[in-house]
């Protein structure tokens, strides 16, 4: 048993095998067959079900490689993507090497989506995928752990209650990621922070940051950082399918003081993540950090400012910091008639105030806070304030 078979994607002479699996469970057969046919699921089920493994095993026959995998996924992807988006743009995306492995950082706002556009966009680069870190209590379904597994994730242990036990895990953690990006020279896709940015403050986590240097103490930290070309990536929504919800968790929150999820419900937020509407999507890859940052904090503030400051703002993330009652007086910010032509901001000015009509009035604060959040951070980066 290899060190990091606990954790580690699945190699390329495992595809066949977990394929196979995943044809015969009969949970994820009846999820594809309740996606496709929502209608005839429930009657015909002990029907469809046979004859989507079927045609699934004939399509997916002679796929042996991870890389042929995602070949033959690609094209559903992208009619995902399509369907769900009026386009995907990506800029920086050619400072990335090919022969050259990145860990890259970055805001966390969907937990499925967000490393598909990164997907996304390496991949029409012509560039290999990077891993992506999916954490534990995301897999509790074993066709759920396999699926991942196959797309090149590997698995960050969240549900350790243990100290001596979560150490344990955060080192062989550490120890995998420097081991992909030096060793294998496969890049990674980490959040910036566990959780998604339900309030749209996207911040880094500087214990994330640390972790990445405990399994090479003896090194100086910043050495270690730069060896692993840590960068930022921004990836910013005009509209966020599961805003009404967040909105809604936020709320009880701040009244109640706790929330509690309810069966099922990362499953519901994964499902609307993907099939929601999205608007336009910008993904900004930035350049590997190269300045001397002494510790995690420091370095921390330095992803703050690169992927604050590269997030793509669109007309509605102006509409809501015009109706914010908490405005930064320091801010000159501009209106967003002074910055979108008149087309595109009454096109704007539709779907938010359908949003805003959908949201209970005592919850609309929290929505308003997703859109306007980014606004603030942004502008408190370019004059140089303390965020």
């Amino acid at each position: 048993m290899g060190e990091f078979d606990s954790i580690r994607p699945y190699a390329d002479a495992e595809v066949p095998a977990v394929l196979a699996r995943l044809l015969a469970d009969d949970v994820f057969l009846g999820i594809l067959t309740q996606f496709r046919f929502p209608r005839l699921a429930k009657s015909f089920g002990w029907l469809l079900k046979p004859l989507i493994a079927y045609r699934l095993r004939k399509e997916f026959i002679g796929v042996n490689s991870v890389s042929a995998l995602q070949d033959k996924v690609e094209p559903y992807v992208d009619r995902s993507i399509e369907d769900a988006t009026d386009g995907v743009t990506y800029s920086g995306v050619e400072g990335l090497k090919r022969g050259s492995a990145y860990l890259l950082l970055a805001n966390h706002r969907d937990i499925v989506m967000d490393p598909a556009f990164v997907n996304y966009a390496v991949y029409h680069a012509g560039l290999p995928t990077p891993r992506i870190a999916i954490g534990d209590n995301l897999l509790q379904k074993p066709f759920v752990s396999d699926l991942m597994r196959l797309n090149k994730s590997f698995i960050v242990h969240r549900t350790i209650s243990g100290r001596r036990e979560k150490m344990a895990a955060y080192q062989l953690l550490s120890a995998y990621i420097s081991h992909s990006i030096v060793n294998d020279c496969e890049s990674i896709w980490i959040a910036q922070a566990e959780g998604r940015a339900k309030d749209g403050d996207d911040r880094t986590d500087s214990a994330i940051l640390k972790m990445f240097h405990m399994s090479r103490k003896t090194e100086p930290f910043g050495d270690v950082i730069r060896s692993l070309k840590l960068t930022p990536v921004s990836i910013s929504y005009e509209y966020d399918p599961c805003d009404l919800a967040k909105a809604r968790e936020l709320y009880i929150r701040a009244t109640t003081g706790s929330y509690e999820k309810a069966a099922g419900e990362d499953d519901l937020s994964i499902a609307l993540g993907i099939t929601g509407y999205k608007g336009r999507v910008h993904i900004h890859f930035g350049k590997p950090i190269e300045d001397e940052c002494e510790d995690s904090k420091q370095l921390a503030l330095k992803m703050d400012q690169c992927i604050l400051g590269d997030y793509r703002l669109f007309p509605v993330h102006y509409l809501a910091y015009e109706m914010w009652a908490q405005r930064d007086p320091q801010l000159e910010v501009p209106t967003a008639a002074e910055l979108f032509g008149k087309d595109e901001l009454d096109t704007a000015k539709e779907q938010w105030q359908k949003r805003l009509a959908a949201c209970p009035a005592e919850q609309q604060p929290y929505l308003i806070l997703q859109y306007a959040n980014p606004v603030r951070n942004q502008y408190r980066v370019k004059a140089g304030l303390a965020l």
